[in-house]
């Protein structure tokens, strides 16, 4: 047992001597006492009974292996032990190249929520959503899973299938869902022209390359015909790689915050400023984003809108403002711990709060009122005038391109631009007044 005590005091940074005469330091004499070693007694007494008592040998290695999983699991739904399989699997989201079935989750009150479905994968082709509960994996409740065997049941070998209930707020009774999975190779970014003149960049999340990508994007853009508006979507984004969300809000801006953190360690209060290179200095922005946008996401929309420099449309983000440094324990084994806090050039904190919109538009299905054909207008009256010919082309309204048809929050971003446009049109070039 004393064995036991003395490798637990070790293991947090401590001595423990059978003698009084040590030449301990003052400070660490201060931290011993700091120490709550009667809860550390009954830490040791603990893992010495459930050792020798528990129905099934339990290796010791695997019995001190929980023991730091529940050290983490009860501070936040971020902090993680990683062993060698799970930190494998952290770098190959980094990369986007995993098997599975595309779902970015966290914990919410002891249960499984989709922070969102990744673009493109079986999960947003089936019609999982951002916010959607899960109950079940396998026929197996999640009640008896942590977060990472979530993970591990959900990815497989590509082909095979598995089943999900969740539930959905607003709907009465669980969904399933029956998903094959595949190889997930996660485009980061691709663009597009919505209406001639303004551009679409989808940002799917953020890896180590995206903010050359979007860079790389926009360029391509560009050279088909210059931009008068700009749509970066970041809906359903779950984040991910810090840098690459520094380097995207500096693509648009001149200086100032992109963001800062601030913690307990020295070097976990860092501040993210840009520099001077920008793209479409002059050209108005629109950010979208949902309640899938969390984190990087959420750095991005704050640094934006906070500077100015875009309209945030949408709805409230995620809410995960906290900053997640990997401890390296052994050569294959580490910690994830959350040890700072992101802060918007405002100095807002993004953690539990998110990102609101300047413009809250909720995710809608619009059906079209059909026209009245038997309504008259001018022209249809017999015996009209005729407009006096002018030499000025009359402009023509174009009709909602395919991609925003179906898509509610994208039309109305897309109006708005068009508007901002027109009126910046209309104020660099007045009519003038007629003349006789």
């Amino acid at each position: 047992m004393l064995r036991l005590v003395c490798l637990v005091m070790l293991t947090m940074g401590c001595s423990l001597s059978a003698s009084s005469e040590t030449d301990t330091p003052p400070e660490v004499t201060r931290q011993e006492t700091r120490l709550p070693l009667e809860e550390l007694r009954i830490f040791a007494e603990a893992f010495d009974r459930i050792s020798k008592a528990y129905v099934e040998d339990v290796d010791d290695k695997v019995l001190l292996e929980n023991a730091i999983r529940g050290l983490l699991d009860q501070l936040d739904p971020h902090s993680a032990f990683l062993d060698s399989e799970s930190f494998e699997q952290l770098q190959e989201t980094t990369t986007g190249n995993y098997g599975g079935l595309g779902i970015e989750i966290g914990t919410e009150d002891g249960v499984i929520k989709v922070v969102s479905p990744i673009d493109g994968t079986p999960a947003a082709e089936a019609g999982i959503q951002a916010g959607d509960l899960i109950v079940e994996i396998g026929g197996q409740s999640i009640r008896s899973l942590g977060i990472n065997e979530a993970v591990d049941i959900m990815r497989g070998e590509p082909g095979s299938s598995v089943k999900l209930s969740v539930v959905r707020p607003g709907e009465s009774a669980p969904i399933e869902f029956d998903l094959t999975r595949e190889v997930i190779n996660v485009a980061s970014v691709r663009e597009q022209f919505l209406e001639p003149n303004f551009g679409y960049v989808r940002v799917a999340q953020f890896q180590a390359d995206t903010g050359q990508e979007v860079a790389d994007a926009i360029a391509k853009l560009s050279e088909i015909m210059p931009i008068e508006g700009l749509i970066i979507d970041l809906r359903n984004n779950p984040g991910g790689v810090l840098q690459a969300a520094v380097t995207m809000s500096d693509l648009f801006l001149t200086g100032g915050l992109i963001v800062y953190t601030e913690g307990r360690l020295e070097n976990a209060a860092m501040e993210y400023r840009a520099t001077q290179a920008q793209l479409l200095a002059d050209i108005p922005l629109v950010v979208l984003v949902n309640e899938g946008s969390a984190s990087a996401s959420e750095i991005v929309a704050g640094a934006l809108q906070d500077q100015g420099r875009a309209i945030v449309m949408g709805t409230r983000t995620f809410g995960k403002g906290s900053v997640q440094t990997i401890l390296q324990l052994t050569s294959d084994k580490a910690i994830k711990l959350t040890t700072a806090l992101y802060f918007t050039p405002a100095g807002r904190s993004i953690q539990a709060e998110g990102i609101l919109p300047d413009l809250w538009v909720d995710r809608s299905t619009v059906t079209k009122i059909k026209s009245n054909p038997f309504r008259l207008q001018e022209r249809d009256l017999r015996g009209h005038l005729n407009a006096p010919s002018t030499d000025d082309a009359t402009a023509t309204a174009v009709a909602p391109s395919a991609a925003v048809e179906n898509d509610f929050q994208l039309g109305q971003a897309l109006t708005l631009l068009k508007g901002i446009a027109l009126l910046n049109d209309k104020t660099e070039s007045p009519l003038s007044p007629p003349t006789n």
